[in-house]
C-alpha cells in the first residue's frame, strides 16, 4: 500500500502535539483528481477542527487541510472536468490537504495564474472563495456600497478588501492594531478601526459622514451585534460567517433588525453542497482569477512554515498575530524553480 506524509492528531489536542506520520495515501473515486501537494494552508476551521469543535465531513479525509495547490499526477477516467496529467492546480478541499497527497473532486479544482507561485496558490481557494461567495452570492455587494470587514487583516479579511474594491465598492475594516490598519489600507481599505480602543461605531458613522454602511462582513458575532446593527443603514445586510466573539446575544437584537428592516445572512462554505462549490468556482474562475495576472489582485501572505512545523503555524493562527494568510510548504518550491 502506498503511503505518505500527513499531519496527524489527536482532538482537543495543544499545537506542539501534532505529528507527521505515515498515512495511506488516498485512492481515487469517481469524478475525482489525485494532486501531488506542494503547498497548503491554515484556516480558522483547522485549528476548531484540531480542538473537537468543528468536525470534519462525514465520509471525508479526517486530515486536516480545507486547500492546497499542486501537480495532477492521476485522473479517474470519469471525470466532470478535463485535466491532464501534470497540470498546476489549486483546489477546495473538504479536507486532507495537510498531506503530500489529497483527492478532490475535478470540478472543485482552478489552474494556478501564471503570475503566481505553487507556494502562493496553496493559500488562495478557501479563503479568496470565502471571501467572493460571502460579498456576491451572499452579500449581493453593489458597486458604490460602503462594507465593513472585520478582521481586516484575516486571510479572508485581506481578499475581501480587495475584491470590494475590484467591485467599485468602499471597503472599510476593524482590526486589532495600528499596524494591521495600515497594512489592510496599503491594500485599499479606505479606514481602519482598532477593536482594542474599544467601540468604533462613531468612528464609522463619521467616516461614512452619518450615513453608516450598507454591508458588515462578520466573523465576530455575539459580542458584535449591538455595533454592527448601529453602523448599518437601514435594509443593511449582516453576512455573518463565524462566531469568534460567540454565539449568544444578550440584548433587543430582534428590534433593532425589525426598526431597521436588516437582513442576517449566515454563511459557511465547507459544508455547501458539491454542486454548489462547483458552480462558486466556475463563477470565481471567470470573474476574478483573471484580476490575479493582471495584478489588480495579489495573494497576501503573512509568512510560511515547513509541514513539520504545523504546531508553530497552528499556534501563530490562534494568536492572531498574522495578517494575511499562514502556508504550509508540504514540498518546498520558489517561483524560480517553476
Amino acid at each position: 500500500m502506498a503511503t505518505m506524509r500527513a499531519v496527524q492528531y489527536e482532538s482537543g489536542c495543544l499545537p506542539e502535539q501534532m505529528q507527521i506520520k505515515q498515512v495511506p495515501r488516498p485512492t481515487l473515486r469517481s469524478g475525482e483528481i489525485l494532486i501531488k501537494v506542494h503547498s497548503s494552508a491554515i484556516n480558522r476551521a483547522e485549528t476548531l477542527q484540531r480542538k473537537g469543535l468543528y468536525p470534519p465531513i462525514k465520509g471525508e479525509s479526517e486530515i486536516l487541510g480545507l486547500e492546497a495547490a499542486g501537480e495532477i499526477v492521476e485522473t479517474h477516467e470519469v471525470c466532470h472536468k478535463t485535466w491532464n496529467i501534470g497540470d498546476h492546480v489549486m483546489a477546495l478541499l473538504p479536507g486532507g490537504g495537510n498531506a503530500e497527497y489529497v483527492t478532490v473532486d475535478s470540478q472543485h479544482a482552478m489552474k494556478v495564474p501564471k503570475s503566481m507561485s505553487l507556494l502562493e496558490a496553496g493559500g488562495i481557494p478557501e479563503v479568496w472563495l470565502t471571501a467572493y461567495q460571502i460579498l456576491h452570492f451572499v452579500g449581493k455587494l453593489k458597486a458604490g456600497e460602503k462594507v465593513l470587514i472585520h478582521a481586516g487583516a484575516s486571510g479572508v479579511g485581506t481578499a475581501a478588501v480587495q475584491l470590494v474594491q475590484l467591485a467599485n465598492a468602499v471597503p472599510l475594516i476593524t482590526a486589532g492594531s495600528a499596524d494591521k490598519i495600515a497594512f489592510v489600507k496599503s491594500l485599499g481599505a479606505v479606514d481602519g478601526f482598532n477593536y482594542k480602543e474599544g467601540s468604533w461605531v462613531s468612528k464609522v458613522m463619521e467616516a461614512t459622514n452619518g450615513e453608516g454602511v450598507d454591508l458588515v462582513i462578520d466573523c465576530v458575532g455575539g459580542s458584535y451585534w449591538q455595533q454592527n446593527t448601529d453602523v448599518l443603514k437601514t435594509d443593511g445586510r449582516w453576512v455573518l460567517y463565524g462566531l469568534m466573539g460567540g454565539a449568544n446575544v444578550d440584548g433587543a437584537l430582534l428590534r433593532k433588525l425589525l426598526s431597521k428592516r436588516i437582513s442576517i445572512l449566515p454563511s459557511t462554505l465547507k459544508t455547501r453542497n458539491k454542486q454548489y462549490k462547483a458552480d462558486l468556482i466556475r463563477s470565481f474562475e471567470t470573474n476574478i482569477l483573471p484580476a490575479f495576472d493582471s495584478k489588480a489582485l495579489k495573494p497576501v501572505i503573512d509568512r510560511s512554515f515547513e509541514l513539520e512545523d504545523i504546531g508553530k503555524a497552528h499556534a501563530l493562527m490562534e494568536s492572531n498575530l498574522n495578517a494575511g494568510k499562514i502556508l504550509l510548504k508540504v514540498i518546498p518550491t520558489t517561483k524560480e524553480e517553476l
